[in-house]
């Protein structure tokens, strides 16, 4: 696979060289947009150094941009941003008040993703040893809107899917001799139920040269396998009868996928004889039992994808690596996972110096309670904040922000990322994703960040939910400040009913689980209400990301958020009209 070769090539000569990289990156950028009504604000008049630029160009948010962003979308097609004309525009996966945010997207940026999503693929399929046939890729290209100015809205991987289909570039993102099970028609169905049915069916015809299985986040690659619990029984009796399902009602995608199946009664009793048998096993293991010769799994399984690892690892069993293979975000490529063999718990990605200009701010540590050394909260940085420093500059085993400054107008822009820089590859970072910038859940003076809230979620679920064979098929976090006192509520969308002892447990445990010394104290003295655990029905967060499909989100981007806030009161509705149960936390009784 030459062009493998290439990439992993082209990568290793720019992380050897990471910082001069950066600088002509930079160089780059700005060539191209420093007459931009943005730029032109800060007085670089004609330079182009890292010096400069940091001294006169502010750091800026989502919410600085905002409003370059929506002349854009209304239709401004004036050097606003970026020198040349923005026809395209991404939903980001952040939202804002409840609603995705838009940023700018174009051709340099939508190179700068495929390069690397190969580059990120030739290290695997080079450790992995894969051979040049066959693998799963659960890909959805949704439809794009249009803005009020005409250009097109859409996901990044939508865009890009796009942008090389107008450019006769399909494919070309590139998986060198190995080819997807589905035709790409697939991929585009109006409805991705019927993309993700035929998505299997097509696997389960090459069942034996699948060699690896890929979505873009971790919960795709669960929520496809539990619905494959569902409906596996009716695929068998495709294979069986050599016609395509019913409920495969799109016409391009119903006619390319009936071309591949025939009558095969003999893969369909065995794979029918297989699941059977994981059924009787919960499922344990059903990818390397149905796909033998599959070398790895692989999703971005970091951030808040963690919470779905642990079922992704009961489908996969013990033998069959999972991969978190790139650190990406709507804004830019940040970085690929150049050691593919690594654990998912340490996995960390090297930093592309190509993708764009990278600069981190430290984030501060303090120490909290006695002699306990942890992480200052956002908002308590100790009076000034401190400057960001180059991507040369960072410290192993410090925790940094990250902001970027893109080849689609975005200057030093923060992500609101914070990562751990666990090493070198070669001369530029490796970055551990650690949790989103700012709190999730506050009452008083309790500060509880998304990664607190992972771990109360994971230890409850391996206290008590495990021993019942339950899993958390998804969950979020609300604060209820209707009474007084105030209290946290948390949102479980189950995969079975255990008993209410066992939810009491897991109840009291969540409450125990959060260690922030504020809310310690707070539940203590009762300024602090009990916690609320609340059950919802099954398909409440397909309810719920329906919901914010209805605002623009699709499925390639859609995470689960977090925390509710009580101004979205529509997505409260839906998990309100949807509990089932409700316990309170008696560990502070």
């Amino acid at each position: 696979m030459e062009e493998f070769v290439a990439s992993i090539e082209d990568f290793e000569a720019q992380t050897k060289d990471a910082d001069r990289v950066q600088r002509e990156t930079l160089e780059k950028i700005l060539e191209e947009n420093d007459e931009t009504e943005y730029l032109k604000r800060f007085g670089l008049n004609g330079r182009r150094d890292e010096e400069t630029f940091r001294k006169c160009v502010p750091l800026a948010s989502h919410q600085d941009f905002q409003p370059y962003i929506q002349r854009i979308a209304d239709g401004d097609y004036s050097p606003i941003l970026a020198a040349k004309p923005f026809t395209t525009l991404s939903w980001s996966t952040g939202t804002t008040g409840g609603k995705p945010k838009l940023v700018p997207f174009n051709d340099a940026l939508s190179r700068s993703f495929t390069r690397q999503w190969t580059t990120a693929l030739a290290y695997a399929v080079r450790e992995f040893l894969v051979e040049e046939r066959m693998f799963i890729r659960f890909m959805y290209i949704a439809s794009r809107q249009k803005a009020k100015g005409g250009a097109d809205i859409g996901s990044a991987t939508s865009n890009i899917f796009h942008l090389m289909q107008s450019q006769s570039r399909i494919g070309q993102e590139s998986t060198g001799n190995l080819q997807s099970c589905s035709p790409k028609e697939v991929a585009r169905a109006r409805d991705y139920q019927q993309a993700l049915y035929c998505h299997f069916l097509c696997g389960l015809l090459y069942f034996d040269q699948v060699q690896f299985l890929h979505a873009y986040f971790c919960h795709h690659l669960v929520g496809a396998l539990r619905t494959f619990e569902s409906f596996w029984e009716e695929l068998c009796a495709n294979l069986r009868q050599g016609v395509l399902s019913e409920r495969v009602s799109d016409p391009i995608v119903r006619a390319c996928v009936s071309k591949l199946i025939k009558p095969s009664p003999e893969l369909a009793d065995s794979i029918y004889r297989k699941c059977k048998v994981l059924q009787s096993k919960n499922w344990s293991g059903l990818i390397p039992e149905l796909w033998p010769q599959a070398k790895y799994v692989g999703a971005i399984l970091t951030g808040s994808m963690e919470s779905y690892v642990g079922k992704l690892r009961h489908y996969a069993g013990d033998q069959l690596a999972l991969v978190s293979w790139v650190y990406v975000a709507s804004e830019g490529m940040i970085g690929i996972n150049a050691r593919p063999k690594s654990n998912v718990e340490t996995v960390a990605y090297a930093v592309g110096p190509g993708n764009g200009y990278f600069e981190f701010i430290p984030v501060k540590r303090r120490v909290v309670e006695g002699d306990e050394l942890q992480d200052s909260r956002d908002d308590e940085l100790v009076n000034v904040e401190p400057e960001p420093v180059r991507l040369k500059e960072v410290i192993v085993g410090e925790l940094y922000e990250v902001v970027i400054t893109n080849f689609a107008g975005l200057y030093r822009y923060r992500l609101g990322d914070v990562v751990k820089v666990s090493g070198f590859y070669n001369s530029t970072p490796e970055l551990q994703f650690v949790r989103r910038k700012g709190v999730v859940l506050n009452i008083r003076n309790d500060k509880t960040t998304e990664s607190d809230l992972q771990l109360a979620m994971e230890r409850a679920s391996k206290l008590f939910l495990e021993e019942e064979k339950v899993d958390i098929v998804d969950f979020t976090s609300y604060c209820d400040l209707s009474t007084e006192p105030g209290y946290y509520v948390i949102f479980w969308e189950l995969s079975d009913v255990p008993s209410r002892e066992i939810l009491q447990k897991c109840c009291n445990c969540l409450d125990q689980s959060f260690v922030d010394g504020a809310y310690v104290n707070s539940r203590k003295n009762g300024s602090i209400g009990a916690l609320e655990l609340r059950i919802v029905g099954r398909g409440t967060f397909t309810k719920v990301f329906e919901h914010y499909q209805s605002l623009g989100s699709t499925i390639s981007q859609f995470k689960t958020p977090r925390c509710i806030t009580s101004s979205n009161t529509l997505v409260l509705k839906i998990l309100d009209d949807n509990v089932s149960a409700r316990f309170f936390s008696s560990a502070y009784a």
